[in-house]
């Protein structure tokens, strides 16, 4: 039994990405935490702090690393984070001789905000590639059905008759703009995190600066002047787009559910969603589903913003907000793409002679 649609082996059909849902994996996490310790070690040896034959012994366990699974359940309980028990473990597949070198400096949100930072980069392309797609397939559209005259509606009332452009253009357009607002967040989520207990990165002394900058190189992120601990805006101004995002779709959907109605007839769906009592039917599941993640993201959005609320340097009850809501945003939105590709792959609008 699942208690999230997300994953659920029926609901996960209509609101369900794999792609994007992988990148949240306990794997894909676990992953690049063990890329920052060995980039870090690396990063370190090469500014002296530790030995070159330490920073080799790390990269060759974080390699061949197997976690214990178990243990680090048991330590997320009693920590609140899964650091603590992960650098145990890795410092016992290191050995003695240089475990103490293992995490030198860093402290838990440096590890896992620079995870999230590389899995949502991830997230980003292949949300940038969808939005790519899904402007083409409005273009195409266009191309074919633009000058098809349909009626224009405001206040759900019949205006006057428009082109099928009109329409189009006010689907694809917002898409583009959506577009150029990622670049934008890119930059704010593609950003490394590394300050130490306080953000003073007070263990390394005058090497902090270089570590910094050798350790972002390595992981391809942008090095800042200090780490952002408790400045939560990137993060959320990259929840903001995605429920931007999916709200220029569920737009979309809710424009062509209304254009499907029987007697409206406007458009016209290769496929629908059958009933069990009324057989001749053809239900507009897909922008049905457009519309519900859209406002399901806009429901989530308001807890990423009460995430922003950290006290002082550091919050626990803020952090977890922000794992629990950012990850189920980011799949609605790439399930809402997903949805979108197929429903334009089968749309057509109807001529006004044509239509029933």
């Amino acid at each position: 039994m699942s208690v999230s649609p997300f994953d659920h082996p029926l609901l996960s059909a209509l609101t369900g990405d794999e792609e994007v849902a992988a990148c949240f994996s306990v794997e894909a996490d676990l992953a690049e935490m063990l890329a920052f310790e060995r980039a870090l070690a690396e990063a370190e040896a090469e500014e002296g702090l530790v030995p070159a034959e330490a920073a080799a012994a790390i990269a060759s366990a974080a390699a061949q690393f197997s976690p214990d699974m178990e243990a680090l359940r048991a330590g997320v309980r009693q920590d609140g984070v899964v650091v603590p028990a992960l650098v145990r473990q890795l410092r016992h597949a290191v050995g003695p001789r240089h475990g103490e070198f293992v995490h030198f400096g860093a402290t838990s949100q440096d590890v896992i905000d620079t995870s999230l930072a590389l899995r949502l980069g991830r997230v980003s392309t292949i949300l940038s590639r969808r939005l790519e797609r899904l402007i083409a397939a409005l273009d195409a559209l266009n191309a074919r059905d633009g000058e098809i005259e349909t009626m224009a509606h405001t206040r759900m009332q019949a205006a006057i008759p428009v082109p099928a452009s009109r329409k189009i253009r006010s689907w694809r357009d917002p898409l583009h703009r959506d577009r150029q607002r990622l670049a934008r967040v890119e930059e704010e989520i593609g950003v490394l995190t590394f300050g130490g207990a306080a953000g003073t990165l007070e263990k390394l002394g005058d090497a902090a600066g270089p570590v910094t900058h050798r350790l972002a190189q390595a992981l391809g992120l942008h090095a800042l002047p200090r780490p952002r601990h408790s400045e939560r805006d990137g993060v959320t101004a990259f929840a903001s787009w995605l429920s931007l995002t999916t709200g220029s779709l569920g737009k979309m959907g809710q424009d062509i559910a209304l254009a499907a109605q029987s007697e409206v007839g406007e458009v016209k769906l290769a496929s629908g969603g059958g009933s069990s009592a009324m057989p001749h039917k053809v239900n507009p599941v897909g922008a049905e589903t457009l519309i519900a993640l859209a406002r399901f993201n806009a429901t989530l959005v308001s807890g990423m913003h009460q995430s922003l609320v950290h006290e002082n340097e550091r919050s626990g009850a803020a952090w977890t907000l922000e794992w629990m809501v950012l990850p189920q945003m980011a799949v609605a939105t790439g399930a809402a793409m997903l949805t979108a590709e197929r429903l334009l792959d089968g749309l057509s609008f109807n001529a006004r002679g044509a239509r029933a």
